[in-house]
């Protein structure tokens, strides 16, 4: 079954799952990417979309205008999927699509809502994967459709994490896509009670990043820590002070096969 679809996304698993679907023979209806400020991949999505015009392409947060609304209403949509978007999708247009509005998320659902996932589950030790979920009115908190769990090394980063994860979320996309074509999938309601959620600020907070250098602390909690905010943002890193100046820390952790315990 050939579904009809809008696509809405960003970043480089953003192209890496419209390449599925267009070799799938899916073509979206309409493609909506981020502003020119914050985005990183839309000219690379805009370029594979070759059956797209210039009307059928809205930037940033016009999908949520009333006129991008009535746009996407006139469209007769099954599905819209969403990968790495930045925006909140509203109500509104929540229920245009037949099916539902998809996303696709590096965590392991009902774990790590919202923010900097592989950074909360090494922090918190919770579990991390990636899930395909259908959008709610609130943050990665509907029904699952498909999802997989990912057991970190004792070596990674948040940075490495992520780099398996995006990995990860394409095989989990191209599962779940599979069983939603076919009709063949179920809808797993979360508990809203359970899991973690953070917000994108939480991460920058000095309770979160600063480091005490008279503060006795064992050393698992302090490597556990310094993977955690090592990303690809210096921004993101655990840092101290002294003397009035800030001195921020990334780790870098290479497995050692040269020697046997």
């Amino acid at each position: 079954m050939t579904l009809r679809i809008a696509y809405a996304g960003d970043r480089d698993i953003g192209v890496r799952v419209l390449d599925h679907l267009l070799e799938r023979g899916v073509h979206p209806l309409a493609l909506l990417v981020s502003e020119a400020s914050r985005a990183t991949h839309a000219e690379d999505l805009t370029r594979r979309c070759t059956t797209l015009n210039r009307q059928t392409i809205l930037h940033g947060v016009h999908f949520r205008t009333p006129e991008g609304i009535s746009f996407l209403q006139a469209l007769d949509l099954d599905v819209l999927v969403c990968v790495h978007f930045p925006y909140l999708v509203p109500s509104e247009v929540l229920r245009i699509p037949r099916l539902g509005v998809l996303n696709l998320h590096p965590a392991y659902l009902p774990y790590n809502r919202g923010w900097h996932t592989p950074s909360w589950a090494l922090l918190e030790g919770t579990p991390i994967g990636a899930t395909l979920h259908f959008m709610d009115e609130g943050i990665d908190t509907g029904d699952i459709v498909f999802q997989k769990q990912l057991q970190p090394s004792p070596g990674d980063t948040a940075n490495s994490l992520y780099q398996k994860l995006k990995t990860l979320e394409l095989e989990v996309f191209k599962e779940g896509w599979a069983l939603i074509e076919e009709n063949h999938y179920e809808r797993l309601i979360q508990d809203k009670n359970q899991g973690t959620t953070h917000k994108r600020r939480e991460l920058l907070t000095p309770e979160v990043q600063r480091i005490d250098l008279n503060t006795p602390v064992p050393p698992i909690d302090l490597f556990r820590r310094l993977r955690a905010l090592t990303t690809n943002n210096t921004s993101e890193a655990a840092y101290y002070e002294v003397a009035g100046k800030r001195y921020r820390i990334q780790v870098n952790i290479t497995e050692d096969s040269s020697t046997e315990l």
